[in-house]
């Protein structure tokens, strides 16, 4: 079997050090498998020099590869600038779904006593972004408008990986659009859930409205959720999600392109904060988004030792903190290298230990 290869996409400030610290994890020597990894530059330095060449460059290496694990990086706001990667990386890759779950940390107090793993399965591309928008005056008032676009093929992808992803881990499929005010447009979404929920009859379904889908959350904490969403709806869920338990540390953000099969054919995993500044330099920072994201990649290669490995990550990133190593956001005393030290041992005990089972 070839060496899986992962792009690697590194940034800036804290986040290209979280990116730096989380690929010792990725050690042949810590994960039992060799991994090639083909780095590109995509620090704010470099995208302005070569005016997003290097992001376009990245993007095709993922296509080429299927798998991208990138660092957080600057955004800057000056207009007519080299602005974000995200929207080129999106739109080369066909990225058609991004997948954030929020689940709960070792001595972290979530709200509203929510405990069971929240996914979100979010539309990348189409609805309120990119639309068009403008204003229209008359004798007495101003009037904004805004064409909003949305797919069925796209609809379609996300209903089929929320079940895909309900039925991977034990889930149920929760929610949807607003699609008894919007029955043409958010209605297609619906359509095209009540169809995936046929295909996976296996996978309880409990459609509801997006406002019941917010105020349900708070209510609903005894059971692993799935919730498919459109663009708009899934970004607002997202932020919304990670607050409920306690800190977005526990989470890491996947983008997701499909085949005409609608299984994944190209995966780009991300730590969903930013590249925060005030921490760069200063060895405080959280590395546990940047690992799980690490984890989550993984997960993607269909290969016995990666898919243990995953789950090795995974389970040691919340053993750590269990164990009360943890950085100062989430109440500790441990510096990020001390973090990742903590988890690399107990990934490489786990690996040790299932070996001889």
């Amino acid at each position: 079997m070839p060496i899986p290869t992962i792009v690697v996409l590194e940034g800036d400030e804290t986040g290209q050090e979280l990116l730096v610290e989380a690929l010792k994890v990725l050690d042949p020597g810590v994960i039992g498998m060799e991994l090639a990894l083909e780095r590109y530059d995509l620090s704010l330095a470099k995208r302005r020099e070569t005016r997003n060449g290097i992001v376009h460059e990245a993007a095709a290496a993922m296509k080429r590869t299927g798998l991208g694990l990138k660092a957080a990086t600057i955004t800057p706001e000056i207009k007519g600038d080299v602005g974000s990667p995200n929207a080129i990386l999106r739109r080369e890759i066909d990225g058609k779904v991004i997948l954030r779950t929020g689940r709960r940390l070792p001595g972290i107090r979530p709200i509203a006593g929510i405990h069971a793993p929240i996914s979100i399965v979010r539309m990348a591309v189409g609805d309120a972004y990119g639309a068009a928008e403008w204003r229209e005056r008359t004798d007495d008032d101003e009037i904004a408008f805004r064409t909003e676009r949305i797919e069925r093929s796209v609809c379609r992808v996300v209903s089929e990986y929320a079940f895909y992803h309900a039925r991977k881990t034990h889930s149920k499929v929760f929610g949807g659009p607003k699609y008894t005010v919007s029955p043409v447009y958010e209605g297609m979404l619906k359509e095209e859930m009540d169809d995936a929920a046929e295909r996976y009859p296996d996978v309880q379904y409990e459609p509801q409205l997006i406002d019941a889908t917010y105020a349900l959350l708070i209510s609903s904490g005894g059971d692993p959720m799935v919730i498919p969403a459109l663009n708009r709806d899934g970004d607002c869920l997202s932020d919304l999600v990670m607050q409920l338990f306690g800190s977005i540390a526990g989470a890491e953000s996947v983008l997701l392109s499909f085949d005409q099969q609608l299984k994944p054919a190209c995966v780009m995993a991300e730590a969903p904060h930013g590249t925060a500044p005030r921490l760069f330099g200063k060895n405080v920072a959280n590395p546990m988004a940047m690992i799980l994201a690490e984890a989550a990649l993984l997960s993607h290669i269909p290969d016995r030792r990666a898919t243990d490995a995953s789950r090795a990550i995974y389970e040691s990133v919340l053993e750590t903190v269990h164990a009360g190593v943890a950085t100062s956001d989430l109440g500790g005393h441990a510096s990020t290298t001390e973090f990742t030290a903590a988890v690399i041992a107990k990934v490489r005990a786990k690996l040790d230990v299932w070996a001889t089972l």
